[in-house]
């Protein structure tokens, strides 16, 4: 299904830390009003130290649930939950517009290997994204994970991952002049770090990956292999540097960026589904 891109405008260009979450056992869509001010007391009471805060009160933090539904891959999917966090300085009158501070968000785009395993009231919404300071994203994460019984982890991208984002990016058409396809290596063992970025005229990438792939709609590890030693040999050719003795650590297109660190950057609403159907994958993969 193709997400609105007005509805989800807010959900491009920031870099968002990823996080695979197993499934969340006792939500129920319909409550989200009662879990938005049970979040904020909670949070409200850490930021006190522990002092009990009564639930419903006027908080220096507001949070808001909400459903977004037009991100979701199959009718087996669950829609998307957005978490927001908005701040409302002291000083200010009632009626003045609250600033948002945090967005997290649950989702799953074509999740249904993990949904069709997964016993009643249990809701899969694998893949969770965060933008924001590190300290609400725990208190979110440890109030979801005592809530539900579900627990959060940190989701790494291997350098295969991202070989294999670098391909099918790189093979996307867009209506548009794209940037240039960036590749970043790191070069192990040295007394200092050593980065190595490699960019590839999105035009000359896509000839290439159009010359490696033989079924259009399909990709095969033996085409990303392929495509990947194509670059390998062509940066050999003229700096004498083998890549493939190096980690790649970051993929930047006009489609999206992504870190080893779990870190992404989604640029282009049209293929906002495509990115989330890779990640969800790489979420349900490190639960199982």
């Amino acid at each position: 299904e193709k997400a609105d891109p007005q509805k989800t405008a807010f959900l491009l260009r920031k870099a968002w830390t990823l996080y695979s979450v197993t499934p969340l056992y006792g939500f129920r869509r319909a409550r989200l009003r009662d879990y938005a001010r049970l979040l904020g007391a909670f949070i409200a009471a850490e930021k006190q130290k522990g002092l009990a805060v009564e639930v419903g009160v006027e908080l220096d933090i507001k949070v808001a649930l909400s459903s977004l539904a037009d991100i979701r891959g199959s009718e087996l999917d669950q829609a998307a939950l957005l978490v927001q966090l908005s701040s409302r300085s002291r000083g200010s009158s009632r009626n003045s517009e609250d600033k948002p501070v945090w967005w997290g968000w649950f989702c799953s785009v074509f999740g249904d290997e993990l949904s069709e395993n997964v016993p009643e009231h249990f809701t899969c919404l694998p893949l969770f994204l965060s933008h924001g300071a590190e300290s609400y994203t725990a208190l979110v994460g440890s109030w979801f994970q005592k809530t539900f019984d579900c627990c959060f982890r940190r989701l790494a991208i291997s350098p295969l991952n991202l070989s294999w984002m670098a391909a099918m990016w790189a093979g996307c058409k867009l209506d548009r002049a794209a940037s240039a396809v960036e590749l970043v290596f790191s070069v192990p063992r040295l007394a200092q770090p050593l980065d190595i970025s490699y960019a590839i005229h999105p035009e000359d990438a896509k000839a290439l990956w159009d010359t490696v792939q033989k079924t259009p709609g399909e990709i095969t590890q033996e085409e990303v292999d392929v495509f990947m030693d194509c670059l390998y040999a062509h940066f050999h050719r003229h700096f004498k540097i083998h890549l493939s003795a190096a980690k790649l650590v970051k993929v930047s297109t006009a489609i999206a960026s992504a870190h080893c660190d779990g870190i992404v950057k989604i640029l282009h609403s049209q293929y906002l589904p495509g990115v989330l159907m890779l990640l969800t994958e790489l979420a349900i993969s490190q639960i199982q």
